[in-house]
């Protein structure tokens, strides 16, 4: 049996063993045309969560501090009935929706939000994008008219890679599907091409790098704004192909006058000679990338840097050019169809109630739910669907939020674990596993390194009584529409009864005739369909990346603004930020993140696979930094910041910048009624209760992780 893993943007082909409704062995398939046979531990937990007796099967009910087991029937009107009364007391806003990161990777999720979206009518919609990947959409559509239109690093044609804030190596890439990144940089080396990777911690990346520059946490929009201020000032733009479409270049060389490398410098913790020197080599470079990820966009200025990179890509010739920054032509193509609907998306589509912080393309950020939910008023968040998501560990200052949502008057979970979000529920809606459904990464296709195509049909029979996530969802809908009387416009479709009869596995096919390599709907043309993808398991690889900037751009006259007014604002602001003396250090630190091979996010902590050996949830620290302190490797220590504090165990290691400490993310098992006993034994502490929920990027409200100021002491043998 073959099937693409879901766990990552990776995306690996798995060959997996099938004894009846048990799985065997799991294998990387080398036959995938991308992954080429790379696996990770992770796609073991695909086994250990479909064996896991603490995963949900069937409806629970809340009965005080218990849970009651319910049929589907009972669960699904109970829910509908519920949100639609508080929405009929207190409007369509009342009741808000999260959707957690795995949701990305479902197609079943991304096809049956839109119904559902249609029929709860809410405009608090919240979504775990704002935790991590919004400024790079917010770019992308200042950039190319498009939120979903991301260039994706040509890795396996380039001459010289820039990655800021990025650690594909465990990964698999972020907004770049690229696995077997390992292999990908020694191939990038063996033709004489160089990886320079720029972070606060000499990552697993940073270690096979060419050269790795440390930098100051927060400073990266600095560096990106030195980078593109030299390539005009010293004019080593290049003007080739179609990438070049920029205009107001004057104007961005006027804003970026004030960061000149030699002015920077202090900030960046990088001589200004090295800054200059980084410049020219990229820009002489036949083919050359920058590639910035989360460490970028969960960032004070996170749309600006994600801005700049590209800019920079731009102005040295290596936008939409083979080995710079590419599109890719997915089968199934998520954006083209979403442009067609509703065009390329918003920037800034309202403010919040409470704070007036601005909604990114519909959604609110959500730093911002807690306050909505816990401040009275006309709209006061009182009920939550949560899709695949636990945001208690994953938003900022997650105790705030656990308290918020404690205190909803209704909350309904879609999920199958009883976790540190859900135990709070009311209902529990706990849809199929992977293994049990079939999936097309419909999202990681379109932000993949080569053109690629694969479906995974199920690889076992889930449980008699089981439901799909597409199915709950489309009945959800239909309920809820039936209850508020709503249209079949306002649910997505022409009719309501046309949803029992659509599936994931149609709305694909459609899909796929509507693609790049599809039939067009004339048969007699031929074209890539759902049985040719059903023929060919592993996979089938449609070519290397190709220019088609021309393709999709929606942008006004094609043209690319080089100096929109949002990022005339953030330079401004970034400008103002560097004249101004910084507070004196005192004994703060600067607090990131990280992640490990074994794990994503917490909802594969209950997997042996992903919590045993060596303790990983560990505050990392120079060892400088640790005797000015009086801290010893393995002791006890305690975190603070603004809005928390955590205890962990010291690790020193000399991979952190001196003044940067760093705790992976995922972790915090805690609270009584989790049914995660895995989890529980290994539990570790969230790093997010320290991020300040009171501080958000500039442009679309972006959760800031990277830079969080903390203070690190022992802890006591006996903590009084």
């Amino acid at each position: 049996m073959h099937k693409t893993c879901n766990l990552c943007e990776a995306m690996c082909g798995l060959r997996i063993e099938v004894q009846g409704r048990r799985i065997g062995r799991i294998e990387g398939d080398p036959d995938d045309p991308i992954s080429k046979g790379a696996i990770c531990p992770k796609a073991i937990a695909l086994k250990q969560v479909q064996e896991d007796p603490d995963r949900l099967r069937r409806p629970l009910r809340r009965r005080g501090r218990d849970w009651q087991e319910i049929g589907w029937d009972e669960a699904l009107a109970e829910a509908a009935e519920r949100i639609a009364a508080i929405q009929g007391r207190d409007g369509d806003d009342a009741v808000a929706s999260y959707l957690g990161n795995p949701g990305a990777h479902n197609l079943g999720i991304l096809l049956g939000l839109v119904p559902f979206n249609g029929a709860l009518g809410t405009a608090n919609k919240y979504s775990a994008s704002s935790l991590d990947q919004n400024p790079k959409h917010a770019s992308s559509l200042m950039l190319f008219g498009h939120w979903l239109q991301i260039p994706i690093p040509d890795v396996d044609h380039t001459g010289f890679l820039l990655m800021l804030g990025a650690n594909p190596v465990v990964s698999g890439g972020s907004l770049m599907t690229a696995p077997g990144f390992r292999k990908r940089i020694e191939a990038l080396q063996a033709r004489g091409g160089q990886l320079v990777v720029v972070d606060p911690r000499r990552s697993e990346t940073a270690r096979l790098a060419d050269r790795h520059l440390f930098i100051r946490p927060g400073a990266d929009g600095l560096l990106l704004a030195a980078l593109v201020q030299t390539v005009l000032h010293e004019k080593l733009t290049r003007e080739r192909g179609a990438a070049w479409r920029g205009i107001h270049a004057e104007e961005l060389a006027r804003l970026l006058a004030p960061f000149a490398p030699a002015r920077v410098e202090d900030r960046l913790g990088i001589p200004a000679a090295e800054v200059r020197a980084l410049a020219r080599t990229f820009a002489a470079a036949p083919a050359a990338v920058c590639y910035g990820r989360t460490g970028t966009s969960q960032h004070p200025y996170g749309t600006l840097c994600s801005w700049l990179a590209d800019v920079l890509n731009l102005l040295t010739g290596n936008l939409d050019h083979v080995g710079g920054a590419m599109f890719t032509t997915p089968a199934a193509d998520f954006a083209g169809l979403i442009a067609m609907r509703s065009g390329g998306g918003e920037l800034i589509t309202g403010r919040t109630r409470v704070r007036g912080a601005p909604c990114f393309n519909g959604e609110s950020p959500t730093p911002c739910l807690a306050e909505e939910i816990e401040t009275p008023g006309p709209g006061q968040v009182r009920g939550l669907v949560t899709v695949a998501g636990n945001p208690v560990l994953s938003a900022p200052n997650g105790a705030a939020l656990e308290r918020a949502i404690a205190g909803l008057e209704c909350y309904v979970a879609i999920d199958f674990y009883v976790n540190e979000t859900t135990r709070h529920a009311d209902l529990i809606l706990p849809p199929s596993w992977s293994l049990e459904h079939d999936n097309y990464e419909a999202l990681f296709h379109g932000f993949a390194v080569r053109n690629t195509a694969r479906y995974s049909p199920a690889a076992i029979r889930a449980d008699p009584g089981q439901r799909e996530d597409f199915e709950i969802l489309v009945e959800l809908a239909l309920r809820l529409g039936q209850r508020k009387a709503r249209g079949p416009r306002r649910l997505g479709w022409r009719a309501l009864r046309a949803l029992p009869s659509v599936s994931p596995r149609r709305l694909l096919k459609w899909m796929l005739r509507a693609g790049p390599y599809g039939d067009g709907f004339r048969p007699w043309r031929g074209g890539l369909s759902l049985a040719d993808l059903e023929a060919r398991p592993s996979g089938i690889d449609l070519g290397a990346l190709a220019p088609r900037l021309n393709e999709v751009i929606l942008s006004e006259g094609g043209r690319i603004d080089l100096a929109p007014l949002p990022i005339q604002e953030e330079l401004a602001r970034l400008n103002e930020e560097l004249e101004a003396d910084p507070d004196p250090p005192g004994d703060e630190l600067a607090l990131i993140g990280r992640r490990d091979l074994r794990t994503c996010n917490s909802w594969l902590h209950n997997t042996r696979v992903c919590t045993q050996g060596l303790e990983r949830c560990t505050l990392l620290m120079h060892p400088d930094d640790a005797s000015r302190r009086g801290l010893e490797d393995g002791g006890r220590v305690r975190i603070r910041s603004r809005v928390a504090e955590v205890l962990a165990p010291l690790e020193l290691s000399e991979d952190l910048m001196p003044g940067v400490v760093s705790l992976p993310h995922g972790w915090g098992h805690r609270g009584p009624g989790l049914r995660m006993a895995v989890a529980e034994a290994h539990p570790g502490v969230s790093c997010n209760d320290l991020v300040d929920d009171r501080v958000l990027e500039g442009v679309v409200g972006n959760a800031v992780f990277n830079g969080v100021p903390v203070t690190v002491e022992a802890v006591p043998p006996v903590d009084s």
